[in-house]
């Protein structure tokens, strides 16, 4: 759990997160980042971090393909975010960038809405095609938000925020975020806000000139299905894929042909989940990692909405 300057009390109230603030921002579901790492919750491994499961059963949890990209560093980063006040607007360098300047990944990531007050919205990129020298001219006459698209958002509501984009999560959206592992941001406003020393936050305006994309492009929002009892793809980028299940009854999947984990995220509702060990509850505001070994996948529900991930 993560306390922001932004954060509510969503994530205890709505999904029983362990919390006792009021400004709780993030719940990190799924991890493997330094400091950071997610721990078995049940079953003969409850207790064992994720680091340690993937030393000592590496391809038989992430894939053999996922182990020749990406060694034995869990790739996928799963989060909830409540947003009670606006986040800071921001972007991610692509790969190329990071690794130049951070020695890490790129950020890519995706949004699905799990709840948004009346009229709650996004920033996703430009509301038209700037330069450089408009942006910097922005920043300096406090008129950024003038050059920004903004996108009100109800739940259901998918975005897929590519490396570059200038984006930001607007009070009142509860999401869940699919990212690749990479904690780089470039924080290029905050709304001249002041944490609770009194401090105004690091911007990262320099860093952030060269890593901006500053052509508009109506590119983020994702189409899908939501036809019931099949799997409806949303996005597949080179990061992660993602596909929404909407689910009413028993549904039988057959993975053997994956080699790669798999991440189902409840969104609504509630399944029990079987594989080749073992059966699981899932309900909403929970998230499962399926072992790459697996070979089948049961999902049992009266009614669930779940996002599935795979690489």
């Amino acid at each position: 759990m993560k306390d922001r300057l932004w954060g509510g009390n969503k994530l205890k109230e709505l999904f029983n997160k362990p919390s006792d603030t009021e400004s709780t921002g993030e719940s990190w579901e799924l991890s493997g980042v330094p400091e950071n790492v997610s721990i078995v919750a049940n079953g003969p491994l409850k207790g064992k971090p994720l680091k340690l499961l993937i030393e000592e059963y590496n391809t038989a949890i992430l894939g053999e393909s996922v182990v020749e990209r990406f060694g034995l560093e869990f790739p996928i980063l799963v989060k909830f975010i409540d947003a009670k006040k606006d986040l800071s607007i921001q972007l991610h360098p692509d790969d190329e960038l990071a690794k130049e300047r951070h020695n890490s990944f790129g950020k890519t990531e995706m949004w699905y809405i799990m709840d948004a007050d009346p009229g709650a919205n996004l920033i996703v990129g430009f509301n038209k095609n700037v330069n450089k020298e408009e942006y910097k001219a922005s920043l300096a006459n406090d008129t950024l938000l003038e050059l920004l698209n903004f996108e009100t958002v109800k739940a259901g509501d998918t975005f897929f925020i590519n490396t570059g984009k200038v984006h930001a999560i607007g009070a009142g959206v509860l999401l869940a975020e699919i990212q690749q592992t990479s904690d780089i941001t470039y924080r290029v406003f905050d709304f001249n806000r002041k944490d609770s020393s009194g401090n105004l936050r690091e911007l990262h305006t320099d860093l952030a000139l060269d890593a901006i994309d500053y052509e508009r492009k109506e590119d983020f929002r994702v189409p899908y299905s939501h036809s019931e009892g099949t799997v409806n793809p949303m996005v597949d980028c080179p990061y992660f894929k993602t596909s929404f299940l909407h689910l009413k009854t028993k549904f039988d999947l057959d993975i053997s042909d994956r080699d790669c984990f798999t991440i189902y995220i409840c969104v609504e509702g509630e399944a029990q989940l079987t594989n080749d060990w073992g059966t699981t509850a899932l309900k909403k505001g929970e998230t499962v990692l399926v072992a790459a070994a697996s070979t089948m996948i049961t999902i049992d529900t009266p009614g669930a909405k779940i996002l599935e991930v795979t690489i």
